[in-house]
Order: C-alpha cells, then sequence, then structure tokens
C-alpha cells in the first residue's frame, strides 16, 4: 500500500458492490488479520484512527479571556481614563489606565493557566475513557485503543460497541446497527456478511468480525468513534453567570446615572472629578474575577470527582449533581456485587431421565467460554474443568445475549453426527420456547417465586434436537429442562451507601429487570424499603394489586422505592415522568438500550464496565463500581457547587458595598476617593478570592441548586449593611472628634489638603478590609468562625490586608492623593471592622430564615463533613 494511492483505494473499498473477497485482496489482508509489523506500516501510511484536532492560537485564547462583558466594562473604564479624564487642567488619567490594563491582565493569566491546566488533567482523564477495540493481531486477539486501527485490520463487535472504523462484514448472524446518528434514520438497518458499517454507529444486536476498510479522517464522514463530547456544554450555568453578571453591571449603571444627575445638574461639580468617581464605581463594582473563579473551581472539583473513580464528561453535570434529589439505580453490580453463585442442591428439574449435573451441563454449554460476562461466569465455573463446556462436541453456532429475546444459545453437533440446540435465558423466554409451557407453567412460576423469596435469581434452561442438521432449522419441540437459583450478593457498603444517600436528601429507587419479589427482598435487606411496583405499572395497565391501580402513575413512580421487571423503554418514562414532577434525577445504566434514559436525565450516570453505547450517552462515567462512588460524587459535587455560590454572594455583596458606600460619600460630603486605590482593593481581592476554589466548604445537607432571588437579596443586603457601616466611619471620622478623644489619634477632619488625603487613607483600609472578611461569613452555612476556612484562603487573606495595612500606614502617593494615617488610625479601623464584621453572621441567618424559614437548624446541623 503506497501512500500515493491510500487516498483513492479508500473511495473504491467503500462502494458496497465490491466482493468481500476483492476487498480483502485489494487490502492485502486476510480473515486472520495483520501482524503488527503490518498494522505499525499502515499507522504511518493512514495515520491514527482520530480525527485531526486544529491547533488553537495561545495568543487568541489568551485574549479570548478579554473578552465578555464584564471585561468589557473594565475596558470602558480604561478609555474613560485616558479620554474623558482628560480635563479640569489635567493631563490623562494614565495611572488609572496602566492599572486597569494590569487589572485585566492579571485575570486573564490566570484563567490562561488554570484553563490549560484544567484542559490538560482533562485530556488525561478522557484518555481514560477513549474508546476501545477487540483485535486480531499475530493470531491473536488482544484489546486496543481504537486510534492504533488500520485498514486491513480484523475487529469484533458486539452488543454495545460503539463501531471503531468503517468496516466490511465478515461472516457471522446478521447485526442491528443504530446509524441515526450519521444518516438520521430513526429505526436500526441490518447489515449481513459482506455489507459496510460506518464509524460511530452503535450495534444494536448481535456480534460478527469486521475487516477495517478506513479509518480517522477517511471515514464515511470524515469522524471517528469519538466517545468523549469534548465541548462544556454551558446553557444552564451560563445563563446564571449573565444574570449575575448583568445584574452587577446594571447596579453599577443605576449608581454611575445617580451620580451624573446630582453631582452636574444639582452639585454642579468640576468634571474631572465627577469622572473620578464614575471611574470608582466602574473599577470596583465589576466582579472582574467571577468567570475565572467559578470556571476554575469547576476545574478543579471535577479532577477531584476523577480521583473518586467519577469521570465528568460534561462540566455543568456537576451543578445539576449537586441539586440530584432522586436517582434511580440499576440492582446488578450496583447495589450487588454482580459476582453471580449458582447452589446446585436448589437446581430444580423439570424434564424426566435428566440430573442436575445435565441441567447445568446443557447451561454452561450456552454459555460463553471466552470473553464471558457474570452468568456465564458463574455457570461455566460449576463445572469441574471448563473444558467440558465445549468438550466431544463441535460448536455450530452461537447466538449471543441481546435485550429483546433475553437469552442465549448454542447450537452443535454431537459426537455421534447429531445436531441439538441448546438455551439458557430469562424464565419467561425459555417458558414461552418449551412445547408444554401450559401443562409446566404453574410449576414454573412457583419455584420462580420461591426463589424470588430467598431473593434468588431464576435462570432457565431449555434443549431440543435438530433433525435435518441445519443451523437455520427451527428444530423440533422445546424441552423446558429445568431452573437454576442465582444469588447475586449486596455490596457491603450498599445499605450504608443508602442510608447516606437518604440523609443528604436523595431518594435512591432501585431499578431492576428482576422480579418483582427479589425487588422486594434486595430492599427489604438494604433498608431502602420495600414498596415496589411491577414495569406493568409505569404504562397504566391494570393490576391485581388494586392499592396500584387506584393511584396515578406519577404518584406511584414518585412513592416507589423501585421497579421490578423493567425494560430499558420503562426506564426512559421514569425519568421523563419524574422531571415533570419538577425532580432533579440521575440515572445510572450499563447497555446500549439505556442511552435514551441517560440521555433524558439530567444526569446519566455509566457504571464501570457499561458499553461504550452508555458511555457515549452518559454526563458522568464511574470508573469504580457501587453505588457509594456516586454518593461520594453527589457529596463532591455539593461542596463545589457551595464554593461557586459562595463567591457569586460575596461578588454581589461587594458591588452593592462599592456602588452604594462610594455614591453616597460622593453625593453628600462631595469625597472624592481615588480610583486607583479602588484598583489596588481589586487587584488584592482577586488575588485572595482565586484560593476560593480550593477552600474547605460544608455542603449543603439537602440538594442545592442556583436561587438568584437568594443570591441577589442575600448580596444587597450584606452590601448595603457594609456601605452604611463605611458611611457611618467616614462621617465620624470627618464631621466628629470620636476617634480622636476616644483613642487619642489625630483629627482627620477635613481642615487641609493633607489632611483629606490622610481620609482617603483611612477609608482605603476600611473598605479594603471588610470587604475582603466578608468571604468568611459567605462562605459558611454556619457561624463563621465555627468552620475552619482553607489554610490558603486564611494566608492569601493576611498577606493582601498586611499589604493594604501597610499602604494606608505608609504610603504618601501624591498621583493618587494619599498620604499614610500612621499605625494609631490602622489599628482603629481594624477594631471599627471587628466591630463591624460581628453582626454579619445574624444578618446571614436572619435573611436565610426570611427567604426559607430555615436558619437555625442549619446553624446546628453537623451531619454533613466539611470537604
Amino acid at each position: 500500500l503506497g501512500s500515493s494511492t491510500s487516498a483513492l483505494l479508500l473511495l473504491v473499498l467503500l462502494q458496497e458492490n465490491i466482493p468481500l473477497e476483492e476487498v480483502l485482496e485489494n487490502l492485502r489482508c486476510s480473515r486472520e488479520g495483520l501482524t503488527a509489523e503490518q498494522a505499525q506500516q499502515r499507522l504511518q501510511i493512514f495515520g491514527a484512527n482520530k480525527l485531526e484536532e486544529k491547533e488553537e492560537s495561545k495568543v487568541l485564547k489568551f485574549l479570548g479571556f478579554m473578552w465578555n462583558p464584564l471585561s468589557w466594562v473594565m475596558e470602558a473604564a480604561a478609555i474613560m481614563a485616558i479620554a474623558l479624564a482628560n480635563g479640569g487642567n489635567k493631563p490623562p488619567d494614565w495611572q488609572d489606565f496602566i492599572g486597569i490594563i494590569t487589572l485585566l491582565v492579571i485575570n486573564s493569566t490566570i484563567s490562561f493557566i488554570e484553563e490549560n491546566n484544567a484542559g490538560n488533567a482533562a485530556a488525561a482523564l478522557m484518555a481514560r475513557l477513549a474508546p476501545k477495540a477487540k483485535i486480531l493481531r499475530d493470531g491473536r486477539w488482544t484489546e486496543e485503543d481504537a486510534a492504533i486501527l488500520v485498514p486491513g485490520d480484523v475487529i469484533s463487535i458486539k452488543l454495545g460497541d460503539i463501531i471503531p472504523a468503517d468496516a466490511r462484514l465478515l461472516e457471522g448472524d446478521p447485526l442491528k446497527i443504530d446509524q441515526s446518528a450519521l444518516t438520521g434514520e430513526s429505526l436500526p438497518a441490518t447489515k449481513g456478511p459482506g455489507d459496510g458499517v460506518y464509524s460511530g454507529s452503535t450495534v444494536k444486536q448481535g456480534e460478527i468480525e469486521a475487516v477495517v476498510i478506513a479509518t480517522g479522517v477517511h471515514t464515511f464522514f470524515g469522524k471517528a468513534a469519538h466517545l468523549v463530547d469534548s465541548t462544556n456544554q454551558v446553557g444552564h450555568f451560563q445563563k446564571v453567570l449573565t444574570a449575575i453578571g448583568n445584574f452587577c453591571i446594571c447596579s453599577i449603571g443605576v449608581g454611575m446615572f445617580i451620580e451624573i444627575i446630582v453631582m452636574y445638574p444639582i452639585q454642579h461639580r468640576a468634571y474631572r472629578p465627577g469622572i473620578d468617581n464614575l471611574l470608582v464605581l466602574l473599577i470596583g463594582g465589576i466582579p472582574i474575577a467571577m468567570p475565572t473563579v467559578l470556571s476554575v473551581t469547576m476545574a478543579i472539583g471535577s479532577h477531584r470527582l476523577s480521583q473518586q473513580g467519577a469521570i465528568t464528561k460534561r462540566m455543568t453535570a456537576i451543578e445539576e449533581m449537586a441539586g440530584m434529589d432522586v436517582l434511580c439505580s440499576d440492582k446488578t453490580g450496583t447495589l450487588t456485587l454482580n459476582k453471580l453463585t449458582v447452589d446446585k442442591n436448589l437446581v430444580e428439574v423439570f424434564e424426566r431421565g435428566i440430573t442436575q449435573d445435565q441441567v447445568i451441563l446443557m447451561a454452561a454449554r450456552a454459555s460463553r467460554t471466552e470473553n464471558q460476562d457474570a452468568i456465564d461466569t458463574a455457570i461455566v465455573g460449576m463445572l469441574a474443568d471448563p473444558k467440558e463446556a465445549r468438550a466431544g462436541i463441535q460448536e455450530v453456532h452461537f447466538l449471543p445475549f441481546n435485550p429483546t429475546d433475553k437469552r442465549t444459545a448454542l447450537t452443535y453437533i454431537d459426537a455421534d453426527g447429531k445436531m441439538h440446540r441448546v438455551s439458557k435465558g430469562a424464565p419467561e423466554q425459555i417458558l414461552h420456547l418449551a412445547h408444554n409451557t401450559s401443562e409446566i407453567e404453574r410449576r414454573v412460576h412457583a419455584v420462580i417465586d420461591k426463589f424470588a423469596e430467598r431473593g434468588l435469581r431464576s435462570l432457565a434452561v431449555a434443549y431440543q434436537e435438530v433433525p435435518d442438521g441445519r443451523k437455520e432449522s427451527p428444530g423440533g419441540p422445546w424441552h423446558f429442562a429445568g431452573l437454576m437459583p442465582l444469588f447475586d450478593p449486596p455490596r457491603h457498603d450498599s445499605a450504608e451507601t443508602i442510608r447516606r444517600a437518604l440523609n443528604l436528601g436523595v431518594n435512591v429507587k432501585m431499578i431492576t429487570g428482576d422480579q418483582l419479589a427479589i425487588g422486594k427482598e434486595t430492599g427489604r435487606r438494604l433498608g431502602m424499603g420495600t414498596n415496589m411496583y411491577p414495569s406493568s405499572a409505569l404504562l397504566g395497565q391494570k393490576n391485581s394489586d388494586e392499592s396500584i391501580s387506584a393511584l396515578p402513575v406519577d404518584d406511584l413512580i414518585e412513592k416507589a422505592d423501585g421497579f421490578a421487571g423493567v425494560f430499558p423503554e420503562h426506564k426512559y418514562e421514569i425519568v421523563k415522568r419524574l422531571q415533570a414532577r419538577k425532580h432533579i434525577c440521575g440515572m445510572t445504566g450499563d447497555g446500549v438500550n439505556d442511552a435514551p434514559a441517560l440521555k433524558k436525565a439530567d444526569i446519566g450516570i455509566a457504571v464501570a464496565d457499561a458499553t461504550d453505547a452508555a458511555r457515549s450517552a452518559s454526563d458522568i462515567v464511574l470508573t469504580e463500581p457501587g453505588l457509594s462512588v456516586i454518593i461520594s460524587a453527589v457529596l463532591t459535587s455539593r461542596a463545589i457547587f457551595q464554593r461557586m455560590k459562595n463567591y457569586t454572594i460575596y461578588a454581589v455583596s461587594i458591588t452593592i458595598r462599592i456602588v452604594l458606600g462610594f455614591m453616597l460619600l460622593a453625593l453628600i460630603w462631595k469625597f472624592d476617593f481615588p480610583p486607583f486605590m479602588v484598583l489596588i482593593i481589586a487587584i488584592l481581592n482577586d488575588g485572595t478570592i482565586m484560593t476560593i476554589s480550593k477552600d474547605r466548604v460544608k455542603p449543603s445537607p439537602l440538594p442545592d441548586s442556583w436561587k438568584l432571588a437568594e443570591i441577589f437579596t442575600t448580596g444587597v443586603i450584606l452590601g448595603g449593611y457594609l456601605a452604611i457601616m463605611t458611611v457611618i466611619f467616614f462621617w465620624a471620622a470627618y464631621k466628629t472628634n470620636f476617634f480622636p478623644r476616644l483613642f487619642h489619634v489625630e483629627s482627620l477632619e477635613k481642615t487641609a489638603q493633607d489632611d483629606f488625603q490622610k481620609l482617603a487613607a483611612a477609608i482605603y483600609l476600611q473598605v479594603s478590609t471588610i470587604s475582603q472578611a466578608l468571604i468568611f461569613v459567605t462562605r459558611s452555612r454556619s457561624w463563621s468562625f465555627a468552620e475552619r476556612p482553607g489554610f490558603l484562603l486564611v494566608f492569601a487573606f493576611l498577606v493582601a490586608q498586611l499589604i493594604a495595612t501597610l499602604i494606608a500606614v505608609y504610603a504618601d502617593w501624591r498621583f493618587t492623593q494619599i498620604k499614610g494615617i500612621g499605625w494609631g488610625w490602622a489599628g482603629v479601623v481594624w477594631l471599627y471592622n471587628i466591630i463591624t464584621y460581628l453582626p454579619l453572621d445574624i444578618i446571614k441567618f436572619l435573611i436565610r430564615y426570611t427567604l426559607s424559614g430555615k436558619a437555625w437548624d442549619l446553624v446546628i446541623d453537623q451531619r454533613v463533613i466539611i470537604t
């Protein structure tokens, strides 16, 4: 294969009318696959089996962080500083211009670095979810990354796989392929030997081998089988971010409008001081760090979740998981170990002349001897030697399990040359095959019920002769051989995990395909209730139990502890109806037919060892088995969400305190605070607030979600309180001798320009320390002094306020009109701010009580650990 002819060859091979033998000849390969050496040569010619990703310009990416509504306001302030401020016999305000640009660059740099780090971490996580393919090379089957596939490789595809490359099917039974993502066809297409299948399609039924004909950018639609959706859907989160940003911008706009109306037409203020006052509101009021803080918090949280065994494919699923109040969980493998055992002594024989050992052997023959699932492993493991499953027989055809038939079957020829067929599967399906269904039906159900009462699943076994010796033949009458009890023990931590979930306000509903009696017994053992219903109740079908028939379906689903006998389409119905009742619903799944329900759920969770299709449809992929991983992820998600919520309340509060406080000072006493000092406050603030992403927090003990009314109300009241306290401090320092008389410090009453500069320094320190201290109030659900913050936050606060204090004490900056106030006044300001700080917790509790009626219970509630 030369590189010059590869593109033309691929176009020819994609035509389905070329016979399969000719395809193999053109690809210079056989049904035995390639050697490792041949594969390596072809990889160099055709390239990796993945899409080429365009390199994003790092310069453009960096500048992109300056292109959002909050940054636009800051950029407008920078233009104001050198354009509009050029008046009143004064030069342009270059120091403020440089300061604003510096603030923008600092925020963009932090965002750029953190985004890169988050991107690298995400890439490493997604690599763990990279598509796999079962490849035949050097005569051996191995599971490898789909990226190394080349034309000529022989692959095995089965139920639940996403086809990793364009291929032609080899010999075997027809497949059902879902090509809706590529062609828009809603119904699965049936594909047989010689037919072409395309990368990105999903196998809905069957199992077969295929030869790869095109990979990577050469595939039918020019795209490979991407499991992981790398684009972050930001819909709801972006709306919240925009709403908070718009609130802050509107608050600043209202403050500026009032200042313009009062300062110029009414007070007849000079042009330049008025512009400076407007700049103070613009620069100080904009929460410029908000997009950075929130995105960094989610990225760090996503990495933390991955360490716990939950990989987030969609970043904003974190906030939805924090609000999840219903989790619909699979029983098998999630609540239970999925390590099945069979008690030979309990095997029930139905056919005369057959022993328990023969029933077990039949079941083993109807099982795979390699690439086994949990049931196959348990049954073949009962034989003295696993090789007995195929000893003395010639395998003709194996029918793999599929969700429709719910059974497997093996057609084989025995030592005498006679053809037989054995099948194992769901009792109802096998019973339906039997020639004497009506005669044995009652006994079969009685045995199934007896097993179910002990928490045992039933597996039925049947056999038939195939007299005409053809594998396609329907064969003779089926004989119901027996029933085998399967025990799947609950996980050791499931009961405790469910108790934790209930304490966290998450209602766990068991969704199982097993019998109702098994579901109830498992629910009883796990302490999750026995209020379980059959799947027929979901469709409003008449039921012998009048208590079920009397309840509307929506009420039934809401009150149920679980459902039994569930098919994948029932899962979708459960999710849809729970969402209609305003529940935030999580759904676990592992199979290809679970994909619609996983996509429909607010949080689709693919359990460990889920099929490619289930992983593709989900928001979160578990790498560890069990329910405890999900509950740990819920707790971590709430901690992440709490950090974001804490910051947004803080950001709104600071906007209100800056706008209201400095507007009142400018309008009541015509006090012109230097814009440059607001920049210093903003820079020190941003440096400190970045550490919120790693802060220790106490997550909400109940499901939590964005409540903008609560955020805005809390922000306005806390910000308003701080603004009033600044106004009171200014009045006491400017209009009275209260502080000099009590603390023996010099008077700051305005008698000369120098004294006014010292007052500006005092106001700077007062605003800086109390504003930043507010984060300790908004970050805590209880008393702020009772919940220890993270070391980084405390350290950053102390460093920032030490700098602020040193500036207030020693600075003599003519360009920005401030002069040091000395350590005496610095001590007065700190004491005043400590006294100001004390009522903040009580105000927080009053706001919470007014809004929800739940304040004091949250003060004393210690159920949730700090994380």
